[in-house]
């Protein structure tokens, strides 16, 4: 007698896919999202604090006796007529304030100084310990 091919045969079942869950992946991104929230510190950003026109205009009377820094567009830098580099801008800087410690500086970039190059050139005038310092425009850039 001839047997039927399945008849002895668990009948096989179709796997079914599992289906993949998304919600361990998204609780794991949050808390991640919160521990560097929690773990960044926000408050430590440098800044450089600019009268306004009015403080300005009212500063101009107390412009005797200050130094001029000129930002050439060339990126060089020039002290009260006098051509130097950073490092003698900063030494001349730093006998300033050794004669007098109230000494006020001012920056003048020329046309066409990228803001970061003005910004160095105030860090340098911190650096060598002027508090007073004041960013001015260049009055032949016109506008």
């Amino acid at each position: 007698m001839l047997s039927q091919p399945n008849s002895g045969l668990i009948p096989r079942q179709r796997r079914r896919r599992q289906l993949i869950s998304l919600t361990p992946l998204i609780d794991v991104v949050f808390i991640l999202l919160i521990f560097f929230m929690l773990a960044s510190s926000f408050l430590d950003w440098r800044s450089i604090s600019l009268g306004t026109p009015a403080q300005a205009t009212a500063a101009s009377s107390s412009m005797e006796g200050a130094l001029l820094i000129r930002v050439l567009a060339d990126g060089g830098l020039d002290l009260s007529g006098e051509r130097l580099d950073e490092a003698g801008v900063q030494a001349r800087l730093a006998s300033a304030v050794g004669r007098k410690p109230d000494q006020r500086v001012l920056v003048q970039p020329a046309a066409g100084v990228r803001m970061q190059r003005a910004v160095a050139i105030l860090d340098l005038v911190t650096a060598a310990g002027i508090r007073d310092v004041s960013l001015i425009r260049d009055s032949r850039a016109g506008g």
